[in-house]
């Protein structure tokens, strides 16, 4: 792994779900991952899944997304593999980490994949509450505003990638300014450790 974290490659990750509780059999609807260097985009990956049960009536009011949407999609068994070659020999980075990530290892347990638990991973919401520490919220969106990003969080996997993106990169301008720049120092600071 190179020692600059603008020589480290991410992909930046969000998933929308049928509802928060995976381990009560909510599912993974939308997968989107943009992979990075530095200020560089690589790739993009975005992918509706069918989860083969209904969207509760609270994560449609946050994701719109809508049962036609999701008749037609693949199911994880297909999304699952092709997601985890497009993460691979990458760290992996979403906002509230733990959350996005439960999620991924349910699905991957579904499908009889070993969870993920050999890549870094980051969690930018994390880097927020430590790098401004004295926000009355931590919101996305609101994190963003006051980072001066200007896009409007939609709630939709991609939007929401290119979002944490934005903020991402600008919490590493903060971590610049504070002399972290190397990898081990950024790890030991902001790598998501499961509870």
């Amino acid at each position: 792994m190179p020692e600059d974290i603008d020589e480290v490659e991410f992909s930046i990750f969000d998933t929308e779900t049928t509802g928060l509780y995976p381990d009560a059999g909510d599912r993974i609807v939308e997968l989107a991952a943009l992979r990075v260097k530095g200020k560089q985009r690589l790739a993009v990956f975005d992918a509706l899944v069918n989860p083969g049960r209904p969207v509760s009536p609270e994560a449609f009011a946050v994701n719109k997304i809508t049962p036609e949407m999701l008749k037609d999609a693949p199911a994880t068994e297909t999304v699952m593999p092709k997601f985890l070659d497009f993460i691979a020999g990458s760290c992996l980075c979403s906002y509230n980490a733990g959350f996005d990530l439960s999620f991924l290892n349910s699905e991957l347990k579904l499908i009889d994949f070993p969870a993920i638990d050999n890549i870094a991973v980051f969690d930018v919401l994390a880097m927020a509450k430590r790098l401004m520490p004295d926000l009355p919220r931590y919101a996305l969106w609101f994190v963003a505003q006051k980072l001066g990003v200007e896009a409007k969080q939609e709630h939709r996997a991609l939007s929401d990638v290119e979002m944490t993106w934005e903020v991402f990169t600008r919490l590493k301008i903060i971590c610049a300014q504070k002399g972290i720049t190397g990898f081990t120092s950024f790890s030991s600071l902001f790598a998501f450790k499961p509870a």
